[in-house]
């Protein structure tokens, strides 16, 4: 399909809440959704949000088997999540660097929920009820902020966990 534009921080689209899918199995769906895929995949990223190429919908997808970006992880299926909830099981927070595709050269040092429920659908509707951990659990988390108008410089404890990545990680 096409590799889109994606917004970079600072872009209005970027703090805004993402608007519900009401129709899933449309053309103009499944073209959004390839459209992300191809832009994730020549970006390297472990995932994307529609309102990341300047779709205001509530439509995450991600996925990690081999990523340059992210070496040392583990797998993590290819996913299409629509119309996410994330309900975090337990208390357990986990330190992790991330990166992001619209916040492009840096990472961050970012608490995030070690053990998370999530719901929602796929693009034809079916149901996607998952229980996750690890890097799973931290996706999902990054790519859902997103549709909340959060980017993950704002969950950051303090501004000296930012940096560029070859500062940070010169061997990457």
């Amino acid at each position: 399909m096409t590799v889109r534009r994606v917004l970079k921080m600072g872009d209005p689209l970027l703090y805004q809440k993402a608007e519900p899918v009401q129709q899933f199995n449309t053309p103009e769906l499944e073209i959004l959704i390839a459209d992300m895929f191809d832009t994730m995949a020549e970006l390297s990223g472990a995932g994307l949000a529609a309102p990341q190429i300047g779709v205001s919908q509530r439509i995450v997808i991600f996925g990690v088997e081999a990523n340059p970006r992210y070496p040392h992880v583990e797998p993590v299926p290819t996913t299409v999540l629509v119309n996410p909830v994330l309900t975090p099981i337990g208390n357990d927070m986990e330190d992790g660097w991330e990166g992001c595709l619209s916040v492009p050269g840096l990472r961050g040092l970012v608490a995030r929920h070690l053990n998370l429920r999530y719901t929602g659908f796929d693009q034809h509707g079916k149901p996607i009820d998952r229980t996750v951990s690890g890097f799973h659990a931290r996706v999902v988390q990054h790519e859902c902020d997103h549709l909340d108008g959060v980017l993950y410089p704002m969950r950051l404890r303090d501004i000296r966990l930012l940096g560029f990545e070859e500062s940070l990680f010169p061997d990457l």
